[in-house]
Formats: structure tokens, sequence, C-alpha cells
């Protein structure tokens, strides 16, 4: 299918979502659940470091990933454990019964390959190839590529990608679900790192200032969040989403552009400020970490879930 083709895909499907959920007065169900399996116990999250990543950048994300969870809690609030635990809602539908309704992420291995072994135009197969250097079971591998890498379809119609790739583990099929997310520091920061940067169409306000002081890091981790939240509900796209399964609205792609309240187009809400760097954030993190993350589809209240 083409970009142009999953774009109108997806734009025809959040009308529907948004015609729905205004219309709406009571909560009912707009992710669709598609009955598979969700994933459960204690998952890995092994960051693979595509291309240079100074060793700064590289704990930008590692404490977000630390941060997802409730026993490394920041005492400050709003966090992003407590971002994070509207995913559980999922879990906790009656109709996911079947599920077990417990899922707990924890930072696994950090593999580095700064010398680009593939390249620096990746294909999504080749991007597969990647993710399968981490774990092959109980994980989620998450590929992320450098400022000056391209990936098929990166800056066109996506930031980043989930899904899931078959694999053998002692002998038995397993699945492993996978994330790729590309820093557009270089390459389109208006189309992947608003509001950190002026959009490449629509209202033009001035940009907001990075809260960890790197646009590129900052707009990765942005998306990484929503990318985590799809993974989380639709792990092997058959679980919580909307419209067709190749261009699904998830949890987190529900909510475009929502990071606070009173938030519209061009406009990211209402958000918190670090009154010494002037950084803008919605969730506090682990050793002082700051980070925007997106608003959750709550499928409880059928409504965009923030933070501040």
């Amino acid at each position: 299918m083409s970009s142009q083709a999953v774009f109108i895909l997806k734009f025809l499907a959040l009308i529907t979502l948004f015609n729905l959920s205004f219309a709406s007065t009571t909560s009912f169900e707009l992710l669709r659940y598609h009955n598979g399996a969700l994933l459960h116990g204690k998952i890995a999250v092994n960051l693979i470091w595509y291309g240079r990543f100074t060793p700064s950048q590289r704990a930008i994300v590692a404490d977000f990933i630390t941060s997802l969870s409730a026993s490394s809690q920041s005492n400050a609030q709003p966090s992003v454990a407590t971002w994070w635990k509207t995913t559980e809602k999922y879990y906790n539908l009656p109709n996911s019964k079947k599920n077990p309704s417990t899922l707990s992420l924890y930072l696994g291995k950090q593999l580095l390959d700064e010398d680009y072994s593939l390249g620096k135009s990746l294909s999504e197969k080749q991007i597969e190839q990647l993710a399968s250097k981490g774990d092959l079971k109980n994980a989620i591998n998450i590929v992320l590529t450098a400022s000056d890498v391209a990936v098929e379809g990166f800056c066109v119609n996506r930031c980043g990608t989930h899904g899931s790739k078959n694999a053998l583990v002692n002998g038995k099929n397993n699945k492993f679900a996978y994330i790729w997310v590309g820093n557009s520091e270089t390459q389109c920061p208006g189309y992947c790192a608003w509001p950190f940067h002026q959009p490449i169409y629509g209202p033009q306000s001035p940009p907001l200032i990075a809260p960890n002081n790197d646009l590129g890091l900052d707009g990765m981790v942005m998306n990484l969040g929503g990318l985590l939240v799809g993974t989380a509900t639709n792990p092997f796209g058959n679980g919580y989403y909307q419209g067709p399964s190749e261009a699904p609205l998830e949890a987190a792609s529900a909510c475009p552009g929502v990071f606070g309240k009173g938030a519209y187009p061009g406009y990211a809400g209402n958000l918190l400020v670090d009154p010494t760097t002037g950084g803008s954030y919605n969730a506090h993190g682990a050793n002082g970490r700051k980070y925007l993350l997106p608003a959750i589809f709550d499928p409880t209240t059928s409504k965009c879930s923030t933070l501040v």
C-alpha cells in the first residue's frame, strides 16, 4: 500500500474517532479489541543504538525506560510512571479477561552499532534485522537510528513504528515485539519533533524548549512513548485499535498533538515549565529527568488523558 493511501486511511479513521468521541456523553468502546494476546509479565526493554549517539543522549532514553516502573517512580508528580498506568486500564477491561492483567517493563540490554553495519539508508526489513539482535522472548526490542540515518518512510509518513516478528526460541515458535524510532533533528524536526520545532504546516507558533536540551532526543522520547503505548495495547496487530490493521489508530495515535489540557491544532496544551532551563514538560522521571509525553486514549472515559 502506498504511503499516500496509508495517510488517507489514517485520516479517515481519525475523523471517525473524533466524531464518535465528540458525539458521545457516555463511555463506550472506540478502540475495538481484536481478541489477540497482550504483553504480560516481566518484559525486558532492550535498546539497540544504530549510528552515533553520545553517552548523555543514550542516558536520556535509558532514564525514560527506567521511569516507567512504579518502583522507580519519582516523588515529584506528575510522573512517567503515572502516565504509563493509563495503559493498565486496557488490561483490566472485561473483554481482556483472558489476558493476564500485569505488565512490568524494565531496562534490559543496550547494544551499540556505531559503525553503521547496514549502511545509512535502511529498509523495513533491515529494521527488523536490527531488532532481532535483542532478546527474542519476553522483550520489546527498540531500534534507535541516529540523525544521519535514513529509514524507509521516515519523515514522509512516520517518525517511528512498532510491530512484531516471529522467531525460533529453543525449537519453539515465538513472537517478540519491536519498535523503531528515528532522530529527526536534521531531517524533519518540524514533522517529528514538534512542539520543539516549528511545524512544517499549520499554525506557526514559537517552538518550545526541549526539557533535556536536545531537540532530537526529546523528540525521540516523545514518539517512543506513543509507540510503547501502542506496543502494550496492540503488540501483535490484533489487540486494541480502530480502523484498518495496516494503518491502525491506537491508544496514543488516537490523540495526535495533545500533551496537556486545552490543546488544539498548533498548541500542545498547558504544560509545566522548568524555571531554570525554560524547558516544557509534563512528566517527571528518574534521575531528575523531565519529559514531554503524549496523551493516551483512556478506554474508561473515551477521552484523551493528559497528566497536566
